[in-house]
């Protein structure tokens, strides 16, 4: 037991003294004479033992009644250690997604929210923060409609990040004892590899579980097929029950123009084709309609219409397939020899290859490093007879390339980088058999730029990345059967590809990405991208008759944008959420060391509250006092 004011206690030693009045309160007795008293004697002396039981009583009663008032004054109490050290409370609320799922006719998230708002206690100070947002030292009054409208965020803390955002709210004293409350669905992507939470912290779980886990998603498209009128688009889905036929419905703007169904597999994956035209503009939504998680159930992609990609070739050989490489609708084609060339039409240019040149003049060198700069494409073919000295000098300001030595041996192509982002979707599985191409002599090649494809012994054939690339050989007939293998034609149109950013079917939230938009700048113009209710401005580079947009951090919401140059739209491009959080798997949070698990929010604060709780023992001693006071009132009266 401990009192709120021991001071008091001292008041107990004045208990001494109706102890010592009632001891040495001795009355004499005065004789006086009587006749017959011999029969009295018995009466006199039963009177005399009763009168002192009294006494004794009395004493007793008051000593106890006083101890009970000077005690009810000291007010006692008792409680844990802990009940009396200064507290600090953070939560974390999960507001991810996965909490759409439903419990009872309400998400994850509406039911932690109503939970948290019926038993906090009004006054209690504390800080709360979400995957994106943070309240510091608030009550719950004071954030509880921020709380009701707070959205769903496609970001999700680990637990090494939670750990780490709380601890920036606790305070720095070590006196206060810290409770960090983790209110979430615990997919297993919220353990990482380092999930050790801090051990001065006291970590209360509550996990939200769904009633039902199913959730169908749709994953991803592509085009299966385009190369004619009517492009084959394949969506992919995750999720579903090998019973099911979910409809899906495809839209172009806010008109439906096909609908299908998707058959689930064992597995749970579906994939549905749709036919749209090809090289028609396209503002598409596709959309499923279940009852798991719902911002999955939108995916939005576009199809602008294709710009093309302007090459211009420098050769003085008299080969012709370049000619056939490029001579698609999607290119702009166009070849000079060297003498014929005006540098100057080299800004209108995306890609320039150089091709079967002897040497390369000082003045086109420095227009292609500044060709360069201005995120064009350079491919150089060397001929078989290059000045290399020549040639270094550009190639050295170009990835670091030099030609060291000719080589004239009979070699064969025999590797292929299949990562490289050059043949990316380019093969469906690393390929060992094919024929190889050859070559009869080659540069001996150094470079910090990625080999692409190899000769034998893991000599460069081709290297390159972002922009630069550059052979080894030169690709006539004579030197080499390159031209003639299946190779050349996606690593030629990927290379030219790489010169101009064109946009994708769709673009993912928080993932880098950048396109190129044909257009001329001038001054503090500058493009937005905007869609209806949400509009921002990217990061954007100028170059001479386009700007490249980057894309990181924002936008943070999926749809369809505009990009927009004084109020008109230059092109459309499309952003989806990551599907990372579709897959609902739980992690078992009892595996999870240190910390103690509720099984609701209700109980949590139960718990917090009783292992708080100060029982306090001055009323029980005030009502002692008074029965005391009653006991004196009936001993002075009955008792004789």
């Amino acid at each position: 037991m401990q009192f709120k004011h021991p001071e008091i206690l001292w008041a107990l030693f004045l208990l001494i003294i109706p102890i010592l009045i009632h001891l040495f309160q001795l009355r004499r007795f005065k004789k006086t004479p009587f006749t017959n008293v011999a029969m009295l004697q018995k009466v006199v002396s039963e009177s005399r033992k009763s009168n002192s039981l009294k006494k004794w009583l009395l004493l007793f009663t008051r000593l106890l009644l006083l101890v009970a008032l000077i005690l009810a004054f000291a007010q006692p109490f008792s409680s844990s250690v802990t009940a009396l050290q200064e507290k600090e409370t953070v939560i974390y609320l999960d507001d991810s997604f996965s909490m759409q799922a439903k419990n009872n006719g309400f998400s994850l998230l509406e039911r932690a929210v109503q939970d948290l708002i019926k038993n906090s206690e009004q006054e209690q100070v504390f800080s709360l923060f979400t995957n994106e947002k943070t309240f510091a030292n608030v009550t719950i009054k004071d954030i509880q409609n921020s709380l009701l409208a707070l959205p769903f965020s496609p970001k999700q803390l680990n637990l090494n990040e939670i750990g780490l955002k709380a601890n920036t709210l606790f305070s720095k004293s070590s006196a206060t004892i810290k409770n960090l409350i983790v209110i979430s669905d615990f997919q297993q992507r919220i353990l990482d590899s380092n999930s050790e939470l801090d051990s001065t912290l006291n970590v209360h779980l509550v996990p939200m579980q769904p009633q039902d886990i199913g959730n169908v998603s749709i994953d991803s498209i592509y085009f299966e097929d385009n190369s004619s009128e009517q492009a084959s688009l394949k969506v992919l889905l995750s999720g579903g029950n090998e019973e099911d036929n979910l409809p899906i419905s495809l839209y172009n703007n806010e008109v439906l123009i096909a609908k299908s169904a998707a058959k689930f597999s064992s597995y749970g994956n579906a994939e549905v084709l749709f036919t749209v035209p090809n090289n028609q503009e396209l503002n598409g939504r596709l959309f499923i309609s279940e009852s798991g998680l719902s911002f999955d159930n939108t995916f939005y992609f576009n199809i602008n219409t294709p710009e093309k990609v302007k090459v211009v070739a420098i050769s003085n050989s008299d080969g012709d397939y370049l000619n056939r490489l490029f001579q698609g609708e999607e290119f702009e084609f166009q070849k000079f020899t060297l003498n014929q060339f005006n540098y100057s039409e080299l800004d209108e240019q995306n890609v320039v290859v150089l091709n079967d040149l002897t040497s390369i003049p000082t003045s086109l060198q420095n227009v292609l490093n500044s060709f360069k700069n201005n995120g064009g494409t350079v491919i150089i073919v060397p001929a078989a007879d290059s000045d290399i000295n020549n040639y270094n000098v550009l190639l050295s300001s170009l990835g670091g390339t030099r030609f060291t030595e000719k080589i004239v041996q009979p070699s064969n192509i025999t590797q292929i980088a299949f990562d490289h982002p050059l043949y990316t979707n380019v093969f469906e599985r690393e390929v060992t058999n094919f024929q190889y191409p050859t070559i009869q002599s080659h540069f001996r090649l150094q470079s910090r730029l990625p080999n692409i494809l190899s000769l034998q012994g893991g000599e460069p054939f081709l290297v390159g990345l972002d922009g630069v690339y550059v052979f080894s050989t030169s690709l006539d007939l004579e030197n080499s059967n390159f031209i003639n293998s299946p190779l050349i034609v996606p690593t030629f149109y990927n290379m030219s590809q790489s010169g101009s950013k064109s946009p994708q079917l769709y673009q993912t939230l928080g993932e880098p990405s950048s396109i190129d938009i044909t257009t001329e700048t001038s001054g503090d113009d500058i493009l937005k991208v905007a869609k209806e209710g949400y509009e921002f401005i990217p990061l954007q580079q100028n170059f001479p008759n386009r700007v490249r947009l980057s894309f990181d951090q924002l936008p943070t919401e999926d749809g369809i944008y505009s990009v927009m140059q004084n109020e008109q739209v230059l092109k459309k491009i499309s952003f989806n959420y990551l599907r990372w959080e579709s897959e609902l798997k739980y992690l078992s949070i009892n595996e999870l060391p240190k910390t103690s698990t509720q099984d609701s929010v209700a109980k949590l604060f139960d718990y917090l509250k009783a292992d708080s709780n100060i029982t306090a023992y001055w009323k029980w001693f005030v009502i002692l006092a008074l029965l005391l006071a009653l006991v004196e009132v009936i001993i002075q009266k009955f008792v004789t």
